[in-house]
């Protein structure tokens, strides 16, 4: 008799997946959420809070029950998601890098938050670089949102995957922000490309630099 033995799904998937279900969150993507706002202490009550790439939710979610109904968040995914979300979460799908008329006017209304976070990631090919790359530019393109959007002092959390364009992504965070630090929670996968960046003090958007003196004599 030929026997076949199934593979045994590993202990970290089967406890973040069901724990997951049991606690109604759409994706166990939502434990690494809240083991940053445990180590960094990025959410208070009444916050409001952009979530880019919010589908299926779970981050949503997460971050909703920390800031309280007097709080918002703001998701968008160019991906639909069933979530019943609670009255402080607002979903819209949208594609957040190319933004419609409407879009940007929410944004403005609801705006400025006080965290913009991205666990968003590209669609993966199977290889290493150039999946690396296209995380990063991802990060970047949310970064430029985040630089729009944060109130000054804000907080930014992105998701990106290892690799040697993260250097260049932390740079970045530094021009902008007081504290920089890089995190890989526990419930992320052990052989996972990915780790977290997050980005505390947003110090604003520098100014101009002031317009030259003209050397020319003046004619007045």
């Amino acid at each position: 008799m030929r026997i076949i033995i199934a593979p045994v799904m590993k202990k970290y998937r089967d406890h973040y997946f069901l724990k997951a279900k049991q606690e109604n969150y759409p994706a166990r993507s939502v434990y690494k959420l809240k083991e940053i706002d445990k180590r960094f202490r990025i959410f208070k009550k009444g916050m409001r809070v952009l979530d880019l790439g919010a589908a299926p939710g779970s981050w949503s979610l997460g971050a909703a029950e920390k800031i309280g109904p007097a709080g918002l968040v703001l998701g968008a995914d160019i991906q639909n998601t069933d979530t019943a979300f609670p009255a402080n979460v607002l979903f819209r799908r949208e594609d957040v890098f190319h933004r419609s008329a409407e879009f940007e006017a929410l944004l403005r209304e609801k705006g400025p938050f006080d965290v913009v976070m991205s666990d968003m990631a590209p669609s993966t090919t199977g290889h290493r670089g150039t999946d690396q790359a296209r995380s990063a530019a991802l990060c970047e393109e949310a970064l430029a949102v985040a630089l729009a959007y944060l109130i000054k002092g804000g907080s930014f959390v992105v998701k990106v995957f290892m690799g040697p364009d993260v250097k260049n992504l932390a740079d970045a965070l530094r021009k902008h922000f007081a504290v920089v630090k890089s995190f890989k929670p526990a419930s992320s996968r052990s052989e996972s490309m990915e780790t977290f960046y997050v980005a505390l003090g947003y110090t604003g958007l520098p100014l101009p630099d002031p317009p030259l003196e003209s050397s020319a004599p003046s004619t007045v």
